[in-house]
Protein backbone atom coordinates (compact mmCIF):
# COMPACT_ATOMS: atom_id res chain seq x y z
CA UNK A 1 0.00 0.00 0.00
CA UNK A 2 1.12 3.74 -0.47
CA UNK A 3 -0.67 7.18 0.55
CA UNK A 4 -0.67 9.50 -2.46
CA UNK A 5 -1.82 13.21 -2.70
CA UNK A 6 -5.58 12.41 -2.60
CA UNK A 7 -5.74 9.19 -1.44
CA UNK A 8 -4.32 5.23 -0.59
CA UNK A 9 -2.75 2.83 -3.78
CA UNK A 10 -3.24 -0.82 -3.05
CA UNK A 11 -1.81 -3.82 -5.04
CA UNK A 12 -3.88 -6.68 -5.29
CA UNK A 13 -4.84 -9.58 -7.09
CA UNK A 14 -7.96 -10.25 -9.35
CA UNK A 15 -9.39 -13.74 -8.51
CA UNK A 16 -12.07 -13.46 -10.86
CA UNK A 17 -9.58 -13.75 -13.62
CA UNK A 18 -8.18 -17.02 -15.24
CA UNK A 19 -5.81 -17.11 -14.13
CA UNK A 20 -5.84 -14.35 -11.33
CA UNK A 21 -3.86 -11.75 -12.41
CA UNK A 22 -1.88 -7.99 -10.19
CA UNK A 23 -3.87 -4.95 -11.03
CA UNK A 24 -4.16 -1.41 -8.55
CA UNK A 25 -6.53 -0.40 -6.38
CA UNK A 26 -6.78 3.62 -6.21
CA UNK A 27 -8.91 4.70 -3.63
CA UNK A 28 -10.01 8.30 -2.84
CA UNK A 29 -11.72 10.56 -0.50
CA UNK A 30 -14.69 11.54 -3.00
CA UNK A 31 -15.74 14.01 -0.88
CA UNK A 32 -12.98 16.01 -1.76
CA UNK A 33 -14.62 16.65 -5.69
CA UNK A 34 -18.05 15.50 -6.12
CA UNK A 35 -18.70 12.21 -7.43
CA UNK A 36 -19.95 13.46 -10.50
CA UNK A 37 -15.93 14.77 -11.42
CA UNK A 38 -15.22 11.35 -10.30
CA UNK A 39 -17.17 9.13 -13.03
CA UNK A 40 -16.00 11.71 -15.33
CA UNK A 41 -12.40 11.23 -14.53
CA UNK A 42 -13.04 7.46 -14.77
CA UNK A 43 -14.68 7.47 -18.12
CA UNK A 44 -11.65 9.39 -19.35
CA UNK A 45 -9.73 7.02 -18.29
CA UNK A 46 -11.46 4.03 -19.70
CA UNK A 47 -11.23 6.07 -23.03
CA UNK A 48 -7.53 6.64 -22.70
CA UNK A 49 -6.49 3.12 -21.71
CA UNK A 50 -7.83 2.33 -24.89
CA UNK A 51 -6.06 4.66 -27.29
CA UNK A 52 -2.55 5.08 -25.33
CA UNK A 53 -0.16 3.67 -23.71
CA UNK A 54 -1.07 4.14 -20.25
CA UNK A 55 -2.17 1.38 -17.64
CA UNK A 56 -5.95 -0.77 -18.72
CA UNK A 57 -8.81 0.72 -16.53
CA UNK A 58 -10.67 -2.54 -15.33
CA UNK A 59 -13.48 -1.12 -13.06
CA UNK A 60 -14.51 1.80 -10.88
CA UNK A 61 -17.27 2.01 -8.17
CA UNK A 62 -17.71 3.80 -4.98
CA UNK A 63 -18.22 2.95 -1.97
CA UNK A 64 -19.94 4.89 1.12
CA UNK A 65 -16.98 7.89 1.19
CA UNK A 66 -14.60 5.95 -1.08
CA UNK A 67 -14.47 5.93 -4.90
CA UNK A 68 -11.93 3.35 -6.56
CA UNK A 69 -10.16 2.78 -9.60
CA UNK A 70 -9.38 -0.60 -10.58
CA UNK A 71 -6.12 -0.32 -13.18
CA UNK A 72 -3.96 -3.34 -14.54
CA UNK A 73 -0.64 -3.77 -12.83
CA UNK A 74 2.33 -2.71 -15.33
CA UNK A 75 5.53 -4.77 -15.25
CA UNK A 76 8.40 -2.72 -15.19
CA UNK A 77 10.77 -0.02 -13.44
CA UNK A 78 10.12 3.23 -13.47
CA UNK A 79 12.73 6.09 -14.24
CA UNK A 80 14.00 7.00 -11.10
CA UNK A 81 15.02 3.09 -10.41
CA UNK A 82 16.49 2.96 -13.56
CA UNK A 83 18.49 6.32 -12.47
CA UNK A 84 19.52 4.45 -9.38
CA UNK A 85 20.82 1.81 -11.29
CA UNK A 86 22.72 3.22 -14.52
CA UNK A 87 23.52 7.06 -13.22
CA UNK A 88 22.50 9.98 -14.93
CA UNK A 89 20.38 9.51 -18.13
CA UNK A 90 22.22 10.91 -21.45
CA UNK A 91 20.83 13.50 -23.80
CA UNK A 92 19.51 11.07 -26.23
CA UNK A 93 17.38 9.56 -23.59
CA UNK A 94 15.74 12.49 -22.56
CA UNK A 95 14.61 13.19 -26.12
CA UNK A 96 13.38 9.62 -25.69
CA UNK A 97 11.17 10.51 -23.05
CA UNK A 98 9.93 13.52 -24.25
CA UNK A 99 8.75 11.92 -27.82
CA UNK A 100 6.96 9.55 -25.80
CA UNK A 101 5.04 12.00 -23.04
CA UNK A 102 4.14 15.28 -25.17
CA UNK A 103 1.74 13.41 -27.70
CA UNK A 104 -0.06 11.82 -24.64
CA UNK A 105 0.16 15.33 -22.56
CA UNK A 106 -1.29 16.95 -25.93
CA UNK A 107 -4.00 13.69 -25.80
CA UNK A 108 -4.89 15.08 -21.97
CA UNK A 109 -4.89 18.20 -22.43
CA UNK A 110 -7.47 17.82 -25.84
CA UNK A 111 -9.90 16.08 -23.37
CA UNK A 112 -9.45 19.11 -21.24
CA UNK A 113 -7.65 16.88 -18.19
CA UNK A 114 -4.19 17.70 -16.55
CA UNK A 115 -2.11 14.70 -15.15
CA UNK A 116 -1.29 16.41 -12.26
CA UNK A 117 1.67 14.08 -11.36
CA UNK A 118 4.45 13.82 -13.87
CA UNK A 119 7.24 12.80 -11.96
CA UNK A 120 9.89 9.82 -12.80
CA UNK A 121 8.38 7.32 -10.40
CA UNK A 122 4.80 7.61 -12.82
CA UNK A 123 6.98 6.74 -15.96
CA UNK A 124 7.70 3.11 -16.36
CA UNK A 125 9.91 1.37 -18.99
CA UNK A 126 9.51 -2.36 -19.71
CA UNK A 127 12.68 -2.86 -21.84
CA UNK A 128 16.36 -0.97 -21.43
CA UNK A 129 16.92 2.49 -22.37
CA UNK A 130 20.23 1.72 -23.68
CA UNK A 131 18.53 -1.07 -25.81
CA UNK A 132 18.98 -0.72 -29.63
CA UNK A 133 15.18 -1.18 -30.14
CA UNK A 134 12.25 1.03 -29.26
CA UNK A 135 11.64 1.94 -25.48
CA UNK A 136 8.24 1.00 -24.41
CA UNK A 137 7.09 3.09 -22.09
CA UNK A 138 4.24 3.09 -20.38
CA UNK A 139 2.88 6.41 -18.46
CA UNK A 140 1.12 5.87 -14.61
CA UNK A 141 -0.35 7.86 -12.07
CA UNK A 142 -3.77 9.02 -13.79
CA UNK A 143 -5.06 8.81 -10.21
CA UNK A 144 -4.61 12.53 -9.74
CA UNK A 145 -5.66 13.93 -13.17
CA UNK A 146 -8.15 16.51 -12.84
CA UNK A 147 -11.41 17.96 -14.97
CA UNK A 148 -9.37 21.71 -15.66
CA UNK A 149 -12.60 23.60 -15.99
CA UNK A 150 -14.58 21.41 -13.34
CA UNK A 151 -11.62 20.91 -10.08
CA UNK A 152 -11.70 23.50 -7.34
CA UNK A 153 -8.61 22.53 -5.15
CA UNK A 154 -7.83 24.08 -2.08
CA UNK A 155 -4.46 21.98 -1.69
CA UNK A 156 -1.16 20.54 -4.36
CA UNK A 157 -2.95 17.72 -5.63
CA UNK A 158 0.73 16.59 -6.65
CA UNK A 159 2.01 13.82 -4.55
CA UNK A 160 5.78 15.38 -5.48
CA UNK A 161 5.76 19.13 -4.95
CA UNK A 162 9.48 19.33 -5.66
CA UNK A 163 8.02 18.21 -9.58
CA UNK A 164 5.20 20.43 -9.11
CA UNK A 165 4.61 23.86 -10.69
CA UNK A 166 4.39 27.11 -8.56
CA UNK A 167 0.97 27.77 -9.65
CA UNK A 168 0.10 23.95 -9.04
CA UNK A 169 1.23 24.11 -5.85
CA UNK A 170 -1.45 27.46 -5.16
CA UNK A 171 -3.97 25.05 -6.28
CA UNK A 172 -4.39 26.92 -10.07
CA UNK A 173 -2.71 24.00 -12.24
CA UNK A 174 -3.29 24.81 -15.93
CA UNK A 175 -2.38 22.16 -18.54
CA UNK A 176 1.16 24.21 -18.70
CA UNK A 177 1.77 22.95 -15.59
CA UNK A 178 2.52 19.05 -16.86
CA UNK A 179 4.84 20.61 -19.13
CA UNK A 180 6.84 22.46 -16.13
CA UNK A 181 6.70 19.31 -14.17
CA UNK A 182 7.74 17.32 -17.42
CA UNK A 183 10.88 19.58 -17.29
CA UNK A 184 11.77 19.28 -14.07
CA UNK A 185 12.01 15.51 -14.64
CA UNK A 186 14.34 15.67 -17.37
CA UNK A 187 16.45 17.84 -15.30
CA UNK A 188 16.13 15.47 -12.46
CA UNK A 189 17.40 12.57 -14.42
CA UNK A 190 20.18 14.82 -16.24
CA UNK A 191 21.84 15.54 -13.02
CA UNK A 192 20.83 13.21 -10.50
CA UNK A 193 19.89 16.31 -7.77
CA UNK A 194 16.87 16.55 -6.21
CA UNK A 195 14.87 19.37 -8.00
CA UNK A 196 15.49 21.99 -4.63
CA UNK A 197 18.39 21.85 -5.28
CA UNK A 198 18.74 22.82 -8.91
CA UNK A 199 16.79 26.10 -8.31
CA UNK A 200 18.95 29.23 -6.69
CA UNK A 201 16.14 30.92 -4.48
CA UNK A 202 18.47 33.92 -4.15
CA UNK A 203 18.80 34.46 -7.35
CA UNK A 204 15.20 33.25 -8.40
CA UNK A 205 16.78 31.09 -11.13
CA UNK A 206 17.86 27.17 -12.25
CA UNK A 207 21.20 26.36 -11.84
CA UNK A 208 21.14 23.05 -13.10
CA UNK A 209 23.17 22.77 -15.84
CA UNK A 210 26.25 23.50 -13.26
CA UNK A 211 25.49 19.96 -11.76
CA UNK A 212 25.79 18.29 -14.93
CA UNK A 213 29.03 16.13 -14.26
CA UNK A 214 29.48 12.99 -16.87
CA UNK A 215 26.46 14.03 -19.51
CA UNK A 216 26.67 16.75 -22.17
CA UNK A 217 23.81 18.59 -22.88
CA UNK A 218 23.02 20.57 -26.47
CA UNK A 219 22.55 23.95 -26.63
CA UNK A 220 19.20 22.82 -28.32
CA UNK A 221 17.91 20.80 -25.64
CA UNK A 222 18.75 23.08 -23.00
CA UNK A 223 16.54 25.72 -24.61
CA UNK A 224 13.64 23.44 -24.74
CA UNK A 225 13.91 22.69 -20.73
CA UNK A 226 14.51 26.06 -19.67
CA UNK A 227 11.43 27.23 -21.49
CA UNK A 228 9.99 24.26 -19.84
CA UNK A 229 10.60 25.02 -16.27
CA UNK A 230 10.06 28.81 -16.63
CA UNK A 231 8.22 30.01 -13.22
CA UNK A 232 6.11 32.55 -15.39
CA UNK A 233 3.37 30.63 -17.04
CA UNK A 234 3.82 33.06 -19.63
CA UNK A 235 7.12 32.85 -20.48
CA UNK A 236 6.78 29.16 -20.47
CA UNK A 237 5.22 26.41 -23.64
CA UNK A 238 1.98 26.77 -23.39
CA UNK A 239 0.51 23.38 -24.62
CA UNK A 240 2.70 20.22 -25.70
CA UNK A 241 1.84 20.77 -29.57
CA UNK A 242 4.35 24.50 -29.56
CA UNK A 243 7.28 21.81 -27.88
CA UNK A 244 6.55 19.37 -30.27
CA UNK A 245 6.74 22.07 -33.06
CA UNK A 246 10.09 23.26 -31.47
CA UNK A 247 11.35 19.45 -31.73
CA UNK A 248 10.13 19.00 -34.94
CA UNK A 249 7.85 15.96 -34.22
CA UNK A 250 3.89 15.34 -34.21
CA UNK A 251 1.76 13.20 -31.97
CA UNK A 252 0.80 10.48 -34.94
CA UNK A 253 -2.84 9.40 -35.35
CA UNK A 254 -3.05 7.65 -32.30
CA UNK A 255 -3.59 10.72 -30.38
CA UNK A 256 -6.02 12.65 -32.75
CA UNK A 257 -9.28 12.02 -30.44
CA UNK A 258 -10.93 9.62 -33.13
CA UNK A 259 -10.36 6.29 -34.60
CA UNK A 260 -7.14 5.60 -32.78
CA UNK A 261 -5.72 2.59 -31.01
CA UNK A 262 -2.09 2.92 -30.01
CA UNK A 263 0.72 5.50 -29.12
CA UNK A 264 3.52 4.71 -31.78
CA UNK A 265 6.68 5.35 -30.18
CA UNK A 266 8.61 5.87 -33.68
CA UNK A 267 6.38 9.14 -33.68
CA UNK A 268 6.73 10.86 -37.27
CA UNK A 269 7.89 14.16 -38.52
CA UNK A 270 5.54 16.94 -38.91
CA UNK A 271 4.54 17.33 -42.63
CA UNK A 272 7.26 20.11 -43.84
CA UNK A 273 5.99 22.78 -45.77
CA UNK A 274 7.84 25.65 -48.63
CA UNK A 275 7.57 28.62 -46.67
CA UNK A 276 9.19 30.66 -48.65
CA UNK A 277 11.26 31.02 -51.95
CA UNK A 278 14.06 33.49 -51.91
CA UNK A 279 13.91 35.72 -54.40
CA UNK A 280 17.07 38.41 -55.88
CA UNK A 281 15.70 41.19 -57.69
CA UNK A 282 18.43 42.29 -59.06
CA UNK A 283 18.08 40.64 -61.79
CA UNK A 284 20.65 37.35 -61.15
CA UNK A 285 18.94 34.19 -62.07
CA UNK A 286 20.93 31.36 -62.08
CA UNK A 287 21.46 27.48 -61.31
CA UNK A 288 21.91 26.76 -57.71
CA UNK A 289 25.35 24.57 -56.93
CA UNK A 290 25.89 24.88 -53.16
CA UNK A 291 24.26 26.76 -49.75
CA UNK A 292 25.00 27.29 -46.29
CA UNK A 293 23.46 28.69 -43.36
CA UNK A 294 25.97 30.21 -40.42
CA UNK A 295 26.05 29.47 -36.96
CA UNK A 296 23.39 31.80 -35.48
CA UNK A 297 20.85 30.80 -38.04
CA UNK A 298 20.28 34.18 -39.25
CA UNK A 299 22.26 34.51 -42.86
CA UNK A 300 22.76 31.94 -46.13
CA UNK A 301 25.01 32.00 -48.44
CA UNK A 302 24.22 30.59 -52.07
CA UNK A 303 26.91 29.87 -54.98
CA UNK A 304 25.54 29.95 -58.33
CA UNK A 305 26.38 28.69 -62.13
CA UNK A 306 26.71 32.49 -62.84
CA UNK A 307 30.17 32.72 -60.67
CA UNK A 308 28.53 34.72 -57.62
CA UNK A 309 27.63 34.22 -54.38
CA UNK A 310 24.68 35.51 -52.55
CA UNK A 311 24.67 36.21 -48.62
CA UNK A 312 20.81 36.53 -47.40
CA UNK A 313 19.38 37.88 -44.28
CA UNK A 314 16.71 34.88 -43.35
CA UNK A 315 14.67 36.92 -41.11
CA UNK A 316 14.05 39.68 -43.82
CA UNK A 317 14.51 37.54 -46.69
CA UNK A 318 16.39 39.80 -48.72
CA UNK A 319 19.69 39.73 -50.23
CA UNK A 320 22.24 41.66 -47.95
CA UNK A 321 25.44 41.38 -50.51
CA UNK A 322 26.26 39.72 -53.50
CA UNK A 323 30.57 38.50 -53.65
CA UNK A 324 32.26 38.59 -57.06
CA UNK A 325 35.58 36.90 -57.95
CA UNK A 326 35.37 33.57 -59.11
CA UNK A 327 35.69 33.13 -63.23
CA UNK A 328 33.87 30.22 -63.02
CA UNK A 329 30.40 28.39 -61.20
CA UNK A 330 30.81 28.77 -57.90
CA UNK A 331 30.54 25.03 -56.42
CA UNK A 332 30.37 24.80 -52.79
CA UNK A 333 30.74 27.05 -50.34
CA UNK A 334 30.77 26.43 -46.43
CA UNK A 335 30.71 29.12 -43.20
CA UNK A 336 33.36 29.19 -40.33
CA UNK A 337 32.39 28.14 -37.03
CA UNK A 338 32.04 31.96 -35.94
CA UNK A 339 30.34 32.49 -39.22
CA UNK A 340 32.76 35.26 -39.69
CA UNK A 341 34.75 33.65 -42.97
CA UNK A 342 32.82 31.95 -45.98
CA UNK A 343 34.78 29.58 -48.13
CA UNK A 344 33.58 29.17 -52.11
CA UNK A 345 35.05 26.66 -54.29
CA UNK A 346 34.79 26.94 -58.06
CA UNK A 347 35.41 25.01 -61.31
CA UNK A 348 38.20 28.15 -61.74
CA UNK A 349 40.83 25.69 -59.60
CA UNK A 350 40.24 28.29 -56.77
CA UNK A 351 39.29 28.42 -53.37
CA UNK A 352 38.20 32.08 -51.94
CA UNK A 353 37.88 33.15 -48.28
CA UNK A 354 35.74 35.92 -48.08
CA UNK A 355 35.00 38.87 -45.07
CA UNK A 356 31.24 38.03 -44.14
CA UNK A 357 30.80 41.25 -41.94
CA UNK A 358 32.65 43.67 -44.47
CA UNK A 359 31.94 41.43 -47.68
CA UNK A 360 35.04 41.71 -48.85
CA UNK A 361 37.75 38.87 -50.16
CA UNK A 362 40.38 37.75 -47.82
CA UNK A 363 42.44 35.33 -49.96
CA UNK A 364 42.90 33.60 -52.81
CA UNK A 365 44.07 30.16 -52.51
CA UNK A 366 45.43 28.35 -55.12
CA UNK A 367 47.24 24.71 -55.74
CA UNK A 368 44.61 22.41 -57.00
CA UNK A 369 44.99 21.72 -60.79
CA UNK A 370 41.37 21.11 -61.79
CA UNK A 371 37.92 22.21 -60.86
CA UNK A 372 37.63 22.44 -56.89
CA UNK A 373 34.30 20.77 -55.65
CA UNK A 374 33.77 20.94 -52.11
CA UNK A 375 34.83 23.01 -48.96
CA UNK A 376 34.79 22.17 -45.43
CA UNK A 377 36.26 24.09 -42.46
CA UNK A 378 37.44 22.41 -38.95
CA UNK A 379 35.39 22.75 -35.70
CA UNK A 380 38.09 25.07 -34.52
CA UNK A 381 38.12 27.09 -37.57
CA UNK A 382 41.92 26.53 -37.78
CA UNK A 383 42.43 25.24 -41.05
CA UNK A 384 39.98 24.49 -44.98
CA UNK A 385 39.60 21.24 -46.72
CA UNK A 386 39.10 21.63 -50.11
CA UNK A 387 38.57 18.42 -52.65
CA UNK A 388 39.07 18.65 -56.49
CA UNK A 389 38.38 16.80 -59.42
CA UNK A 390 42.27 16.36 -59.54
CA UNK A 391 41.90 13.45 -57.42
CA UNK A 392 43.59 15.32 -54.23
CA UNK A 393 42.29 17.02 -50.68
CA UNK A 394 43.85 19.85 -50.07
CA UNK A 395 44.41 21.49 -46.14
CA UNK A 396 45.35 25.55 -46.09
CA UNK A 397 46.00 27.41 -42.62
CA UNK A 398 43.07 29.74 -42.88
CA UNK A 399 45.28 32.56 -41.14
CA UNK A 400 47.86 32.53 -44.04
CA UNK A 401 46.24 31.20 -47.09
CA UNK A 402 49.41 28.63 -47.10
CA UNK A 403 48.72 25.41 -47.96
CA UNK A 404 49.22 22.80 -45.30
CA UNK A 405 49.30 19.38 -47.13
CA UNK A 406 47.51 17.48 -49.95
CA UNK A 407 46.03 14.33 -49.03
CA UNK A 408 46.24 11.42 -52.08
CA UNK A 409 44.98 7.96 -52.47
CA UNK A 410 41.61 8.56 -54.62
CA UNK A 411 41.68 7.01 -58.02
CA UNK A 412 38.75 9.23 -59.30
CA UNK A 413 37.82 13.04 -58.88
CA UNK A 414 37.19 13.88 -55.31
CA UNK A 415 33.53 15.24 -54.82
CA UNK A 416 33.09 16.23 -51.62
CA UNK A 417 34.59 16.80 -47.75
CA UNK A 418 33.73 16.81 -44.14
CA UNK A 419 34.85 17.12 -40.75
CA UNK A 420 33.61 15.52 -38.07
CA UNK A 421 31.95 17.75 -35.59
CA UNK A 422 34.91 17.00 -32.97
CA UNK A 423 37.48 17.39 -35.29
CA UNK A 424 39.07 13.80 -34.68
CA UNK A 425 38.50 12.86 -38.83
CA UNK A 426 38.30 14.52 -42.31
CA UNK A 427 36.32 12.49 -44.54
CA UNK A 428 36.90 12.88 -48.55
CA UNK A 429 34.37 11.04 -51.43
CA UNK A 430 35.35 10.24 -54.69
CA UNK A 431 34.11 9.37 -57.97
CA UNK A 432 36.16 6.16 -57.17
CA UNK A 433 32.60 4.65 -55.37
CA UNK A 434 35.14 4.98 -52.09
CA UNK A 435 35.31 7.62 -48.59
CA UNK A 436 38.45 7.99 -46.86
CA UNK A 437 38.64 8.39 -43.64
CA UNK A 438 41.72 10.43 -42.57
CA UNK A 439 42.43 10.11 -38.92
CA UNK A 440 43.89 14.01 -37.38
CA UNK A 441 46.81 14.39 -35.12
CA UNK A 442 48.44 17.79 -34.12
CA UNK A 443 51.91 17.70 -35.05
CA UNK A 444 54.76 20.45 -34.46
CA UNK A 445 51.67 22.92 -34.74
CA UNK A 446 49.96 21.57 -37.92
CA UNK A 447 47.86 19.02 -38.16
CA UNK A 448 48.78 15.97 -39.26
CA UNK A 449 46.37 13.13 -41.54
CA UNK A 450 47.04 9.92 -41.64
CA UNK A 451 44.69 7.38 -43.79
CA UNK A 452 42.05 5.76 -41.13
CA UNK A 453 39.79 3.63 -43.20
CA UNK A 454 38.44 3.63 -46.69
CA UNK A 455 34.70 2.87 -46.67
CA UNK A 456 33.49 0.72 -49.85
CA UNK A 457 30.06 0.06 -50.72
CA UNK A 458 28.74 2.11 -53.13
CA UNK A 459 28.03 0.72 -56.27
CA UNK A 460 28.83 3.84 -58.37
CA UNK A 461 30.46 7.53 -57.72
CA UNK A 462 30.19 9.11 -54.09
CA UNK A 463 28.69 12.75 -54.33
CA UNK A 464 28.20 13.68 -50.59
CA UNK A 465 28.98 12.82 -46.96
CA UNK A 466 28.19 14.18 -43.40
CA UNK A 467 29.20 13.28 -40.24
CA UNK A 468 26.14 12.96 -37.53
CA UNK A 469 26.72 15.62 -34.80
CA UNK A 470 27.56 13.40 -32.54
CA UNK A 471 30.23 12.21 -34.90
CA UNK A 472 29.46 8.69 -34.73
CA UNK A 473 27.06 8.27 -37.98
CA UNK A 474 28.73 8.75 -41.78
CA UNK A 475 26.14 9.06 -44.68
CA UNK A 476 26.97 8.88 -47.83
CA UNK A 477 24.95 9.91 -51.03
CA UNK A 478 25.92 8.15 -53.96
CA UNK A 479 24.92 7.91 -58.07
CA UNK A 480 23.50 4.57 -57.40
CA UNK A 481 21.01 6.01 -55.65
CA UNK A 482 21.18 5.16 -52.20
CA UNK A 483 22.62 7.01 -49.30
CA UNK A 484 24.57 4.84 -46.79
CA UNK A 485 24.70 4.80 -43.38
CA UNK A 486 28.08 4.21 -41.61
CA UNK A 487 29.42 3.30 -38.08
CA UNK A 488 32.46 5.64 -37.88
CA UNK A 489 34.47 3.44 -35.29
CA UNK A 490 33.84 -0.02 -37.21
CA UNK A 491 33.30 1.10 -40.31
CA UNK A 492 30.38 -0.96 -41.11
CA UNK A 493 27.10 -0.07 -42.93
CA UNK A 494 24.36 0.53 -40.10
CA UNK A 495 21.87 1.04 -43.15
CA UNK A 496 20.89 1.52 -46.64
CA UNK A 497 18.73 4.09 -47.79
CA UNK A 498 16.85 3.74 -51.33
CA UNK A 499 14.11 5.46 -52.35
CA UNK A 500 15.41 7.81 -54.50
CA UNK A 501 14.96 7.14 -58.25
CA UNK A 502 18.27 9.38 -58.65
CA UNK A 503 21.38 10.47 -57.89
CA UNK A 504 21.47 11.59 -53.96
CA UNK A 505 23.93 14.90 -54.01
CA UNK A 506 23.33 16.62 -50.61
CA UNK A 507 22.88 15.10 -47.84
CA UNK A 508 22.86 16.97 -44.07
CA UNK A 509 21.83 15.80 -40.36
CA UNK A 510 19.33 18.14 -38.30
CA UNK A 511 21.23 19.57 -34.89
CA UNK A 512 19.95 16.22 -32.60
CA UNK A 513 20.93 13.88 -35.04
CA UNK A 514 17.84 12.50 -35.15
CA UNK A 515 17.21 13.30 -38.68
CA UNK A 516 18.74 13.13 -41.97
CA UNK A 517 18.04 15.10 -45.05
CA UNK A 518 18.94 13.94 -48.70
CA UNK A 519 18.73 15.90 -51.67
CA UNK A 520 18.18 14.69 -55.57
CA UNK A 521 18.39 14.97 -59.19
CA UNK A 522 15.08 13.18 -58.77
CA UNK A 523 13.73 16.60 -57.84
CA UNK A 524 13.05 15.73 -53.96
CA UNK A 525 13.92 16.15 -50.52
CA UNK A 526 13.66 13.02 -49.02
CA UNK A 527 13.43 13.37 -44.64
CA UNK A 528 14.40 10.26 -42.88
CA UNK A 529 14.58 9.19 -39.27
CA UNK A 530 18.34 8.01 -38.53
CA UNK A 531 17.35 5.90 -35.34
CA UNK A 532 14.73 3.65 -37.53
CA UNK A 533 16.42 3.98 -41.17
CA UNK A 534 12.74 4.99 -42.31
CA UNK A 535 11.56 7.45 -44.68
CA UNK A 536 9.54 10.24 -42.96
CA UNK A 537 8.65 12.64 -45.12
CA UNK A 538 8.80 14.19 -49.28
CA UNK A 539 9.64 17.45 -50.14
CA UNK A 540 8.94 18.04 -53.90
CA UNK A 541 7.86 21.22 -56.11
CA UNK A 542 11.39 21.67 -57.59
CA UNK A 543 11.39 22.08 -61.16
CA UNK A 544 14.80 20.97 -61.72
CA UNK A 545 16.68 18.67 -59.87
CA UNK A 546 18.18 19.43 -56.00
CA UNK A 547 21.83 20.75 -55.63
CA UNK A 548 22.08 21.52 -52.30
CA UNK A 549 20.59 20.60 -48.86
CA UNK A 550 21.14 22.78 -45.69
CA UNK A 551 19.68 23.10 -42.16
CA UNK A 552 19.77 25.56 -39.79
CA UNK A 553 21.73 24.90 -36.41
CA UNK A 554 18.95 26.72 -33.93
CA UNK A 555 15.49 26.78 -35.86
CA UNK A 556 13.32 23.90 -37.31
CA UNK A 557 14.31 25.11 -40.98
CA UNK A 558 15.85 23.45 -43.77
CA UNK A 559 17.33 25.43 -46.78
CA UNK A 560 17.15 23.79 -50.41
CA UNK A 561 19.09 24.96 -53.84
CA UNK A 562 18.03 23.19 -57.07
CA UNK A 563 18.79 23.94 -60.88
CA UNK A 564 15.52 25.11 -61.22
CA UNK A 565 17.22 28.48 -59.75
CA UNK A 566 15.05 28.93 -56.83
CA UNK A 567 16.08 28.45 -52.93
CA UNK A 568 13.09 26.73 -50.60
CA UNK A 569 12.83 27.55 -46.91
CA UNK A 570 10.82 24.63 -45.51
CA UNK A 571 9.64 24.77 -41.94
CA UNK A 572 7.13 21.95 -40.03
Amino acid sequence: MSRGGLGKTFLAVDEGQSPPILCIIRQFWWQNQSIDICVQKAQFLEELSKSLKVPKLLSFFENKEYFYLVEEYIEGAHLANLMQKMGAFEESQIWKILEYLLPILQYIHVGNFIHGDIRPENIISRSSLQSSTEVDFVLVGFGNAIVSASDRLDTVFSSSPEFAAPEQIQGQPVFASDLYSLGVTCIYLLTQISPFDLFDIANDCWVWQQYLTTTRVSERLSKILNKLVQKDINQRFQSADEVMSVMGIYPSQATSRRGVSRLDNTLPISSWRCVHTLTDYSGISSAVNSIAINCLGDTLASGYDDKTINLWDLKTKKVLGTLMGHSRAVTSVAFSLDGKILASASDDKSVKLWDVQKQEEIYTLSGHSHAVKSVAFSPDGEVLASGSWDKTVKIWDIHTGVEICTLCGHQLQVSAVAFSPQGQFLASASLDRNVRLWYIKEFKNYPRYTLSRIFSGHTWAVLTVAFSPDGQVMATGSDDNTIKLWNVNTGQVIGTLSNHSWSVVAVAFSADGEMLMSGSRDKTIKLWRVRTIKEIATLSGFADPVSAVAVSPVAQLIASGSRDKTIKLWEP
